[in-house]
């Protein structure tokens, strides 16, 4: 699958090809992390364990502080492979995310001769991507050896000039030790500056069309709809062009030139002058580092120990149409969300082979330092300078002129777990054991600005209504049993249980569900008191047949979900509050089926079909109001959002001697929108070609290859992400079951590749 890929793709595409998940993202390549979402199973990305060279990566959600994405983790040209689990289970995981299965992925390893790799990218609008890598070879007798690489990736879009541009580099270093024991140390330094697709509701849709997109560069159309937003939001009496006094002791000026106006197709869309802003995006650097000690103590006995650490930081901006610029006084201003995290931790784990038995016993800890703020900054009076750029730098019209909210937490995470792979006979493995959690984070808002809507009423820079404390994760007993029988040459039989915790999120107030996401610290002390931690239980059973010409396997699976969190509203309708809901129980169920055949010899003997079929059926099983505001919004028997029940996935491969090609068509049913379920998203197919010639060695150059990809060939309007500013209630809400919580999917768009070795 991670050959099939354009080079320098998020590498969790390739996973969305497997049966159960779905992969979707705003950007052919899925370098945008804002329009990028992964579900397995009926699990969010925000809870799959994942693992970069058994460095916890955890939640991989945008500007997430709490964990790093894969695709900012490691060059995907450099990932070897990824494992995914056949359920849920995985307790010698570690990490803070494992609900509902675990991926662990792989660097490649190290050459033992020394080389180089090169490859180049040329794509649809100017879309460029480079790629290079050399390799050491053996630098002495004991195997000492590594690698460097560096890719740049300058993405262009489809409907505006604002690029999206991603560097990294990585680096691997191996030293052998004997036969049979190592030292690896790796290393990897991302920084992205995504100018990001503008976020759309099924209003803008409808009315505005689907290439609705940010101002920028056109900073005259920003700025007029900023004025018109000043007028029709904020009720300025408008007079012509000319300094108005709007009391922040800043005159709010319209030069000549502009008016208080935005394109007419704008005025039924919902959200008027924030149809679209200036521009949006984020700005990003993370890095990452381990050091993996892989020892045999004895021929029965391994120690596997990694030391690692990460950091971020992130900014993540929109060009507020309706805050008036201090320092300028020009009507908008750029909002940006600062965070950041440094954490570093360890993993250690026994390996010990006896008889029938492989015994496993090991630990985790990390700590966590993490921090949120909210910042505006100054724009320039329109004809007076230019603007400055999502990805900054922001203080190019003095520092912030406001702050929001300021928040800082320090996390610290634990877990030990005991297993045991038995085999009896060589035909059945049978592995069991548990996992025990323990995740205290503390600390929260250090800063609130009601003047920015942020706090209590006891006056500017007031954090007494900001949430700040402590709260803690805790779970002795998490066990997982996992039977893998090979009854017959190539039938195989599985099953596999797990009981998994995810410990509370950690995320500012805004709609995030987390305990510190709430408005008040009123209802933060209750949840203190009251809120427990999600617990799913996840059983699959399953079958699968191997042979040379057919390969086919089907499951079923179920889980529990026990006190998943709902971002809603609570309070009075003239002090409304931003609370979390616990939804009690859910429950799942589903299967995933799949069939590839290659029936043929000879020259066919390259042909392959793959089909599969996926079902999820999520229903809310308790009586819960989410919209007490406003009326009766009760989940149960609601279904699961943004995920589609019905998936269906078909790719036909020909591969002979240097020459293959792949035609993959997939169908993602309808999701759904609201809570309520009174809004959805229609189903759609999506279909890519690819082909691809190996050259062999030509002259000094050693596997030269050329490929072509196209994506969405058919070029098919879809929805991709769903609910990155979160999912509207709908029904008695009032909120008409609509958010501008939609990216959309790319046009279709070619690639060329060409790569070569040294």
């Amino acid at each position: 699958m991670l050959e099939s890929q354009v080079a320098g793709t998020n590498v969790l595409k390739s996973v969305g090809q497997l049966p159960g998940v779905s992969f979707s993202s705003s950007d052919p390549l899925g370098l945008d992390t804002w329009g990028t979402s992964v579900y397995v199973r009926g699990f969010f990305q925000d809870s799959i364990g994942m693992t970069l060279d058994g460095i916890p990566l955890n939640d991989q959600t945008y500007s997430s502080v709490s964990g790093i994405n894969v695709a900012n983790a490691w060059i995907s040209d450099d990932i070897q492979g990824v494992e995914t689990s056949q359920g849920a289970g995985g307790v010698d995981l570690p990490g803070n995310s494992s609900l509902g299965g675990t991926m662990r992925f792989h660097t490649s390893d190290v050459k033992d001769k020394a080389g180089a790799r090169v490859s180049q990218v040329f794509a649809s609008y100017g879309t460029l991507r480079t790629y290079a890598r050399v390799d050491s070879g053996a630098l002495n007798r004991t195997g000492t050896k590594f690698y460097a690489a560096y890719s740049r990736a300058d993405e262009r879009k489809y409907d505006a000039a604002t690029p999206g541009f991603m560097q990294s580099v990585n680096g691997k270093l191996v030293q052998p030790i004997g036969n049979d024991s190592r030292i690896t140390t790796i290393f990897n330094w991302n920084d992205a500056e995504v100018w990001g697709y503008a976020d759309k509701s099924l209003g803008i849709l409808k009315n505005a069309g689907w290439r609705t997109e940010s101002w920028a560069p056109n900073y005259l159309g920003a700025y007029n709809a900023s004025e018109y937003a000043w007028v029709n939001d904020n009720g300025l009496a408008y007079n012509g062009p000319g300094s108005y006094d709007v009391g922040s002791g800043t005159p709010l000026v319209l030069p000549q030139g502009t008016s208080p106006t935005i394109p007419d197709s704008w005025q039924n869309t919902g959200e008027g002058a924030g149809t679209a802003y200036y521009d949006a995006g984020q700005a990003t650097q993370d890095y990452l580092g381990g050091i993996n000690a892989d020892l045999a103590l004895t021929n029965r006995l391994r120690w596997n120990t990694v030391f690692y650490a990460g950091g971020n930081d992130s900014h993540a901006t929109y060009g507020d149409p309706w805050t008036q610029s201090l320092a300028t006084g020009a009507p908008l201003s750029e909002e940006v969300w600062q965070s950041s995290y440094q954490r570093f931790g360890f993993t250690s784990a026994f390996t010990w082979h006896i008889g029938h038995h492989s015994i496993n016993v090991g630990g985790w800890y990390e700590n966590n330092s993490q921090r949120a703020d909210l910042f505006w900054y100054n724009e320039p009076v329109y004809g007076q300078g230019s603007p400055i750029k999502t990805v900054g730098p922001y203080t190019t019209y003095g520092p912030a002129f406001q702050q929001g909210y300021g928040f800082t937490w320090n996390t610290n995470a634990f877990q030990f777990h005991v297993m045991d792979t038995w085999r009896p006979v060589d035909s059945l493995a049978v592995t069991y054991g548990f996992r025990s959690m323990l995740q205290t984070t503390s600390g929260g808002a250090y800063y609130g600005n009601v003047n920015a809507g942020y706090g209590s009423d006891t006056g500017y820079g007031s954090v007494a209504g900001l949430p700040n404390g402590s709260m803690t994760s805790a779970a002795a007993f998490l066990p997982a049993v996992n039977i893998d029988w090979h009854f017959l040459r190539g039938h195989e039989l599985y099953f596999d249980f797990a009981e998994n915790m995810r410990p509370f999120m950690v995320a500012p107030t805004g709609g995030a569900v987390s305990p510190w996401a709430v408005s008040s610290q009123d209802v933060f002390r209750g949840l203190q008191h009251s809120l427990p931690n999600e617990r799913d239980f996840s059983y699959v059973v399953g079958y699968r047949f191997t042979s040379r010409k057919l390969q086919a396997s089907i499951d079923a699976y179920h889980s529990d979900v026990y006190n998943r969190l709902i971002s809603a509203n609570s309070g009075t309708l003239n002090t409304p509050v931003t609370t979390v809901v616990n939804s009690k129980h859910a429950t799942m169920y589903g299967m995933d089926a799949s069939l590839t055949l290659s029936p043929f010899n000879g020259l066919a003997r390259g042909l392959a079909w793959t089909n599969s079929i996926s079902y999820n059926h999520f229903t809310y099983a308790d009586d819960v109001n989410i919209c007490p505001l406003s009326g009766d919004c009760n989940i149960k028997g609601k279904k699961m959002l943004a995920y589609p029940q019905v998936m269906y996935k078909t790719s036909l491969s020909y591969e002979y001697k240097g020459a293959s090609a792949h035609f993959d068509v997939n169908y993602y049913g309808k999701r759904y929108f609201s809570y309520m379920n009174d809004t959805s998203i229609s189903p759609y197919w999506m279909a890519n070609l690819g082909a691809k010639y190996r050259f062999g060695n030509l002259s000094v150059l050693k596997n030269v290859t050329a490929s072509f990809e196209v994506y969405n060939l058919f070029n098919q309007k879809y929805l991709a992400m769903m609910g990155e500013n979160g999912f509207p209630v709908g029904g008695q809400s009032g909120d008409g079951g609509d958010r501008q919580s939609l990216e959309r999917g790319a046009v279709r768009e070619f690639f060329g590749t060409i790569s070569a070795e040294y």
